[in-house]
C-alpha cells in the first residue's frame, strides 16, 4: 500500500511538473504575440538623446510605439523610407506596424545620431 502511494504521488509530482513547464511556455507565447493571438504591442522610449532600447526584435505582426520622454522634440524616421512619424513633442507617440521579416534601421530626423533598429523575424 505504501509502495501505491508513493508511486501515486510521483506521478502527482510529475503531472504538475509538466504542467507548470507548459504554463511557462504558453505565457511566453502570449507575452511574445499578445493575448489571445492578437499582435503586441513593443515599447520604445526616446529619452536622452537616445532610443531606448536601441535595438529591439519582435516577431512579424508586431506594433512598436515610440514615446518621447524629452523635454525636446524628436522624429522617428525609418532609413528605408516605410515609416515616419510627425515631430513629437514631449510624451507624443508613434505606432507602425512591421508585416514582413527583415531589419529596420530608423533614427531622428532632427538629431541624426540617434538610431535604432527593429529586427522583424
Amino acid at each position: 500500500m505504501a509502495n501505491k502511494l508513493a508511486k501515486y504521488k510521483l506521478c502527482v509530482a510529475v503531472v504538475g511538473l509538466v504542467g507548470a513547464v507548459l504554463l511557462v511556455g504558453y505565457s511566453q507565447s502570449v507575452a511574445q504575440s499578445g493575448q489571445g493571438g492578437k499582435p503586441s504591442i513593443v515599447e520604445v522610449k526616446i529619452d536622452n538623446f537616445s532610443f531606448a532600447p536601441a535595438t529591439i526584435t519582435v516577431p512579424v505582426g508586431t506594433t512598436v510605439r515610440w514615446t518621447n520622454r524629452d523635454d525636446i522634440p524628436h522624429t522617428v524616421v525609418s532609413d528605408d523610407g516605410k515609416f515616419q512619424s510627425k515631430t513629437l513633442d514631449t510624451d507624443d507617440q508613434y505606432s507602425y506596424t512591421f508585416t514582413k521579416a527583415g531589419t529596420y534601421g530608423y533614427y531622428c530626423s532632427i538629431h541624426p545620431k540617434m538610431t535604432g533598429k527593429v529586427v522583424v523575424q
